[in-house]
């Protein structure tokens, strides 16, 4: 069998999904947070079942990527089931979808979920005479509970012949659909009613799948301009009326509401942190309040780290005096210089992505979206857009791939060319080790200056690119502000393992094969000074350094650092580690850095090449390479016209 969920952005599909299935995929308390299909194989009584886990949507016109994979899934996989999930505490709007699964398909299951919140809010609802009148099988159910999830899931899936259901649009839409359905033909077996009304709607892909196209765009073109002269230009909006006038009915039958006993504790919270005056000093304290407590709670632990690394050399280092004097480097330098003076840093990535978790889950990243919405504007984009900035703080490639949650093409690719001006924590390494050296009485302000210089580029960039590349009318924002909740522990710490998972294998897989290349272009020609100027990375970096000496650093290893830092940008501490060993790590960047061309160093490591996954993702997500050509190019001149301005500024001062 194949079951497929799906529901509203954050209806709790993917919480029915790991209560079902036992998988820990992160819950965002936020619209958007699954941007592709997940599947997972298991019993289901005495069949095998896939169930899949679709991206949220809130209809089924391909207007957005995250709209056409639930749709296609429907149409092209034929599934067996699928279980429509509504939100009770918004099921008004969550019914639409709903309307629009009957019209697609027979085989509907709908869950009501959050029962409880609804009942809160003084929302009571018939689930049985909801199911008489859409003709499904309706069940309430808590998408938290895996015993309840499994049990509906083991005897709950009825084989019961669903019955028709049809929307009547109307003498006049009618006619016309009945007279287009004698021109629809398509290879696949498409539902001729539901492809003709979702193309009066404006959902031209469906004309991709059509045989003999051109007779039926201009029998199409006809019809249309048949509805148009009844309904006026605003025809489509009959169409969706049509349904939110069958919603309002069931709603009236089905939905008892009472008032409430007082306001909901989010509606308290909002008047606070979406105020006209105090949401943006709001915003810049939790962020300011992130980076330092990266410094506060982790310094322990780094230094706890740093104690056992340097007991394990101390105790190998005698053991490698026999052995020939390659292989000692290549343990002292190579390894514990390159990989641990990445590793340390673990402790402050984690803090973040936790911090970041704790912040998604309880539901303030979508007001962070609502807030910053003014501002976008001013670039072209709107609020829905600073989500993928946000998450571009923690790795700009799932950030990237947010992106698919965007309606307007446009308005995609030019937050994918912003993205890679976020921080992201594969940089915190650098800023990490540069402020514990150059800036220790403020080190948490330092790092929230490069932050928010971020920030400013993404949104002055966004500016330039809107009208060098985009012109046009700016979308506006349609956002659901999802309800606060307490962040739920295991679910953060579950997430913040899994993305600190993905920095320890890049550790012991990309990062470490960077740590033998350095390794080996620091140690040769046989005889040479170890990591001298006169070794092949020597070489290179006298090449490349002239370009950066304007910056304040003419020193080679920098330059060097840099050229691998395309990579991944924790390989340029891990560069400087390789380079210096990592006892000697401190002092030799003191030697070559002063705190003004240190801080230039890391702007340019902020602003001037996204990594290589960050550029595959990027191509992977515009279909072209030009778009990622553009970038780098772009981002080469400004990191490098930044750094010199900053630093002949500072000079000067």
């Amino acid at each position: 069998m194949k079951i497929g969920l799906i529901g509203n952005p954050n209806s709790g599909k993917t919480t029915l999904f790991n209560s079902l299935t036992g998988t820990n995929h992160h819950v965002g308390n936020w619209p958007g947070k699954t941007v592709e299909k997940r599947s997972y194989v298991m019993n289901v009584g005495e069949n095998k079942a896939e169930i899949v886990d679709l991206p949220g949507t809130y209809s089924l016109t391909a207007f957005s990527e995250e709209e056409k994979i639930p749709r296609d899934f429907i149409i092209d996989e034929k599934p067996d089931y699928i279980i429509d999930i509504v939100d009770a505490t918004n099921i008004q709007r969550n019914l639409y979808l709903t309307l629009e699964l009957l019209e697609i398909t027979k085989n509907i299951i709908v869950v009501i979920n959050m029962d409880n919140f609804a009942k809160k809010k003084g929302i009571i609802i018939d689930e049985k005479l909801l199911s008489e009148l859409l003709r499904v099988p309706v069940f309430k159910i808590n998408a938290k509970d895996e015993k309840e999830v499994k049990h509906f899931f083991q005897n709950k899936l009825i084989n019961k012949k669903q019955k028709k259901f049809e929307i009547n649009y109307g003498k006049e839409i009618e006619k016309e659909v009945s007279i287009l359905s004698d021109f629809f033909n398509t290879k696949e077996n498409y539902p001729k009613r539901w492809a003709i009304i979702k193309m009066f709607e404006g959902d031209s892909s469906i004309l991709d799948k059509i045989e003999k196209k051109d007779n039926f765009i201009h029998q199409l073109a006809e019809s249309i301009d048949r509805i148009k002269r009844v309904h006026g230009k605003d025809y489509a909006s009959v169409i969706s009326g049509k349904r939110y006038g069958i919603v309002s009915g069931i709603m009236h039958e089905c939905i008892q509401k009472t008032k409430p006993k007082r306001k909901s504790r989010s509606d308290i919270i909002d008047r606070i942190v979406t105020h006209k005056w105090f949401s943006m000093p709001i915003f810049f304290l939790i962020m300011y309040f992130m980076f330092q407590a990266t410094f506060t709670f982790a310094g322990p632990v780094i230094n706890l780290i740093e104690f056992i690394i340097g007991n394990i050399l101390g105790i190998i280092e005698p053991l490698l005096s026999g052995f020939p004097e390659w292989t000692s480097s290549l343990i002292t330098d190579g390894i514990f210089g390159g990989l641990g003076s990445i590793l340390v840093f673990l402790p402050n990535i984690f803090i973040l992505f936790f911090i970041i978790s704790l912040l998604e889950d309880s539901g303030y990243l979508a007001r962070a979206a609502f807030i910053m919405d003014h501002y976008m504007h001013k670039i072209g984009l709107h609020g829905k857009s600073f989500i993928p900035l946000i998450l571009g703080f923690g790795c700009n490639v799932p950030a990237i791939m947010a992106t698919r949650s965007l309606d307007n093409k446009k308005d995609k690719i030019l937050t994918i060319l912003i993205n890679p001006f976020m921080s992201c924590s594969a940089r915190l390494p650098v800023y990490i080790l540069f402020v514990g050296i150059f800036f220790q009485s403020y080190q948490g302000l330092v790092i929230f200056s490069l932050y928010i210089i971020g920030i400013i580029m993404a949104i002055l960039t966004g500016f330039l690119f809107k009208r060098l590349f985009f012109k046009g009318q700016t979308s506006e924002l349609i956002l659901e502000l999802p309800p606060y909740r307490i962040p739920p522990i295991k679910g953060a710490l579950i997430h913040t393992w899994e993305r600190s998972k993905e920095f320890l294998y890049k550790a012991g897989t990309l990062i470490f094969s960077f740590v033998l290349l350095i390794w080996f272009l620091s140690s040769f020609p046989l005889g040479v000074e170890y990591a001298s100027k006169s070794s092949l990375i020597g070489i290179i970096g006298r090449t490349i350094a002239p370009i950066f000496a304007p910056l304040g650093f003419g020193n080679w290893q920098s330059a060097v650092a840099l050229i691998f830092g395309i990579a991944a940008k924790e390989v340029v501490v891990s560069t400087f580690g390789t380079l210096f060993g990592a006892a000697n790590l401190t002092t030799s960047l003191a030697a070559i850095f002063t705190p003004l061309s240190a801080y230039v160093f890391m702007l340019v490591t902020l602003i001037y090449f996204p990594c290589v996954a960050t550029l595959a993702v990027m191509k992977k997500e515009t279909g072209s390479w030009k778009w990622p050509a553009l970038s780098v190019t772009y981002n080469l001149i400004i990191a490098w016209i930044i750094g010199f301005i900053v630093y002949q500024i500072g000079v000067l001062l």
